[in-house]
């Protein structure tokens, strides 16, 4: 669900300008008020979860919408309808904070997984105190962790940014 979108090419300025005013556009029509919640605060849950931008465009996207990464947004209310969704598929989830170094190191490679397993899902839920209580139900104890899920339960966990485990523990689960 696109909601803002800014010409290809157009400068990092006129993009930020027309996020800026995308935004505010988007607070009041949904009744908030713009003092209550600037751009970098956390918004309700029905709003907006992760915002993407790249290319030239900004694209923001709502809890358990898929971005063009193809990493899914989750929280609390999302992750369980999505891994009930999920089928036969596996689930891989990212379980992170943003102010977490390695975290953010790991996504990019989670990014790559994505485009090669085509049959996974991949979810992120970030572990802040709005979710604390979906993260204290799956055992969380570190940062980032990833939890492999297959017919609706969890059958793997990594701790920690161990990529090559990463990779290992879903070929595993997917073949198994």
């Amino acid at each position: 669900m696109a909601l803002l979108a800014s010409t290809p090419g157009a400068g990092a300025t006129a993009t930020a300008a027309a996020a800026a005013t995308s935004l505010g556009a988007l607070k009041s029509s949904l009744g908030v008020a713009r003092s209550s919640c600037s751009s970098r605060s956390l918004w309700p849950k029905t709003l907006v979860a992760a915002m993407q931008q790249g290319s030239g465009s900004t694209t923001v996207v709502t809890s358990g919408q898929s971005s063009s990464s193809g990493v899914t947004e989750v929280d609390k209310d999302s992750f369980w309808p999505l891994v009930d969704g999920a089928g036969d598929k596996v689930v891989v989830l990212d379980m992170y904070t943003q102010w977490c170094g390695p975290c953010k190191m790991m996504f990019p490679k989670i990014v790559e997984l994505s485009s090669r397993y085509s049959d996974v899902m991949f979810l992120k839920l970030d572990c802040n105190q709005e979710n604390k209580p979906l993260a204290k139900e799956l055992g969380i104890r570190v940062v980032p962790t990833f939890k492999i899920l297959k017919h609706k339960k969890i059958v793997a966990e990594i701790a920690g940014a161990k990529f090559d485990d990463l990779v290992r523990t879903i070929d595993t689960v997917r073949t198994g």
